[in-house]
Parts: C-alpha cells; sequence; structure tokens
C-alpha cells in the first residue's frame, strides 16, 4: 500500500502550484499521516453534529464522555508533539466540544426527570 501511496504523491507533486508548496512540503503536510488522520478524522465530529438531532433520551452518557476526554487529550497532545498538529488540534477541539454538549443536554433531560 505504501508503494501505491508513494507512486500518488510522486505523480501529484508536480501539480501542486507555489502558492500550495509549503503546505504540501510541510513535516505535516498531505504526504503524511499527521496530515490524512486529523482529515478522517472529522467524520467523528460530523457524525457528533448528526446526533445533535437525536433524542436526548437515546444519548449514551459514557460514549460522549469518553469521546470528550479523548479529545482533550489528544488536543493537549497535539500541540506538545513534533510537529506541532494545528488540523489534529483542530478537529479534537470540535470532538470534544459536540461531545461536551451532548453531556449537557442528557444531564439536562436527567434534572428534567427527577423533577417529575
Amino acid at each position: 500500500m505504501s508503494k501505491i501511496y508513494r507512486t500518488l504523491i510522486v505523480a501529484t507533486d508536480r501539480f501542486v502550484p507555489t502558492k500550495l508548496r509549503p503546505l504540501w512540503e510541510h513535516e505535516a503536510g498531505p504526504k503524511t499521516i499527521f496530515f490524512w488522520a486529523p482529515a478522517f478524522k472529522w467524520g467523528l465530529v460530523i457524525a457528533g453534529l448528526g446526533d445533535l438531532s437525536r433524542p436526548v433520551e437515546t444519548l449514551s452518557i459514557p460514549q460522549s464522555a469518553s469521546l470528550a476526554a479523548t479529545g482533550l487529550i489528544w488536543s493537549r497532545y497535539s500541540l506538545v508533539i513534533i510537529p506541532k498538529n494545528y488540523s489534529l488540534f483542530a478537529v479534537n477541539v470540535f470532538v470534544a466540544i459536540t461531545s461536551l454538549y451532548q453531556i449537557g443536554r442528557a444531564y439536562r433531560y436527567q434534572l428534567q426527570m427527577k423533577e417529575k
């Protein structure tokens, strides 16, 4: 698989415009896993945003808590590794925010149920 990937990168390399060359050549640019892992992790954010319309009684607090913790931990990690990975930071902040919002929704729902 890596041979296919390297061939694709070499073929694409000549089409990258001069202005985008610094991003292309960056230590955390599209030539590395440091770029692609956060790019695919945006799927978690999209799923979390989709869950905002879910009925609150179907939310899983443990799942949301683990996603929030993961988002917070990896946000911190992305700023201490070399090279700093700001795309990893951004996606993990959004994972944490959407998960914390879901926890808030579930908590408010549980408080309302106790009042009834």
